[in-house]
């Protein structure tokens, strides 16, 4: 069935600074980065100090495009093609990235978090506070090839 799909528009919130300058498929969780939140908008960080983890939602602008509808799983040829929404792939029709890292410190309009896998430049959209019990899915189930590591 077709259907007619909106158009969206987002506008950036924040830019992430750090030492990664190319995309990979590794990334390290030792990484320390640095958000930058557009100042008008430092009062809406108000309380999330409060949190150890946040999960941030970023735009991965080195994504591949267009987007294939298969990709190999982590990069790796030697894995089966799979379909673009059963992977965590960068490349993608919305290129969305989603990570939830350690809130280290709140300073004004920037925030120092570790384990986020985005490289320097990366855009931000949005950043929610993580709630463990609301965040987490105590029977949720993977198939072997993703859980691997």
């Amino acid at each position: 069935m077709d259907i007619t799909l909106p158009e969206i528009q987002l506008k950036a919130i924040g830019v992430v600074r750090n030492e990664i300058k190319e995309p990979t498929h590794r990334y390290s969780e030792k990484v320390v980065s640095e958000i930058i939140i557009d100042s008008s908008l430092t009062e809406a960080l108000d309380n999330l100090d409060e949190f150890s983890h946040i999960i941030i939602l970023y735009w991965i602008h080195l994504s591949r495009r267009p987007a294939p509808t298969k990709v190999h799983p982590r990069g790796n040829p030697e894995r089966a093609l799979m379909g673009v929404f059963a992977t965590r792939s960068p490349s993608r029709p919305n290129p969305i990235g989603k990570a939830t890292v350690r809130l280290l410190e709140r300073k004004d309009n920037i925030l120092k978090v570790q384990g986020l896998d985005a490289i320097d430049g990366t855009p931000v959209l949005d950043i929610k506070p993580y709630i463990p019990g609301y965040d987490s899915v105590d029977d949720a189930r993977a198939p072997s090839w993703m859980i691997k590591r």
